[in-house]
């Protein structure tokens, strides 16, 4: 069943399907609900599932303001509320882990699966801020120098040459958040998930590479880490057989 609600102003959509104890599916960066179809297919057999389009996302409106992980995890909190869930387990791919672990932080969840998930703040070198505050810079000086119109003509091309995918292909509203979530650190919060805890990793994912996933290992009091060797930043679909049988595993599935 497909659905909607309303948070900030704004129609987020969702999907149930199945039923008895709820999963919750939240999708990574870039995505939305329908990258969790293979795993919907295992899962609904045994459990409700909710798959959620994120703020931006999919069927799901752009948010009115610039959102960080707190508001993302606030519309989640809403949504739960307002289906009268108690206790869920959360899976979260990349960004979704993020809304996953600060949910998980302080909420009732019966346990939480976090997949190639953010969270733990990339370590930068110093060409990497130079990159930054020389385009800083570059976005403020230039309309002086040479006036809006040829200024965000070569603003543009810098962005499309220096700029990661997922920020080019955003619209400026996504931008600003994605800008302002990449930069949150969560691991202040991750002392604080009660919840037994899965970590599934791909060993050559370099978006959050395997670093993260031991970070979060030590930092989460009941994690226990999976490795899938082999696979990037979508291991539960590079792995599709390892990883449906760690949820299998994990989640007492017969």
């Amino acid at each position: 069943m497909d659905a909607r609600y309303r948070y900030d102003g704004i129609e987020l959509a969702y999907s149930i399907e199945g039923e008895g104890d709820t999963i919750i599916l939240l999708h990574g960066w870039g995505c939305d609900r329908n990258i969790w179809k293979p795993t919907s297919e295992l899962l609904r057999q045994h459990f409700r599932v909710v798959a959620v389009d994120f703020a931006g996302f999919g069927r799901s409106a752009e948010p009115q303001t610039t959102w960080g992980v707190e508001e993302y995890t606030r519309s989640i909190e809403a949504l739960v509320k307002e289906l009268g869930i108690e206790c869920p387990t959360l899976i979260g791919h990349s960004f979704g882990g993020r809304v996953s672990i600060l949910y998980a932080s302080r909420n009732k969840v019966r346990s939480i699966i976090l997949t190639d998930a953010a969270g733990v703040k990339p370590r930068r070198s110093l060409s990497y801020y130079r990159k930054v505050y020389s385009f800083k810079l570059m976005k403020h000086l230039l309309p002086l120098l040479i006036g809006n119109r040829k200024a965000q003509m070569l603003i543009e091309q810098r962005r499309a040459k220096s700029g990661s995918s997922d920020y080019n292909r955003a619209t400026p509203t996504m931008r600003a958040i994605l800008s302002k979530c990449v930069n949150e650190d969560l691991c202040h919060v991750m002392p604080k998930i009660s919840a037994p805890t899965l970590l599934f990793w791909g060993d050559k994912d370099t978006a959050t590479p395997l670093s993260d996933a031991h970070k979060m290992q030590r930092l989460i009091p009941d994690a226990g880490l999976v490795v899938a060797e082999g696979a990037g930043h979508f291991a539960m679909l590079e792995q599709k057989e390892m990883w449906i049988a760690a949820l299998k595993s994990f989640l007492k599935i017969e």
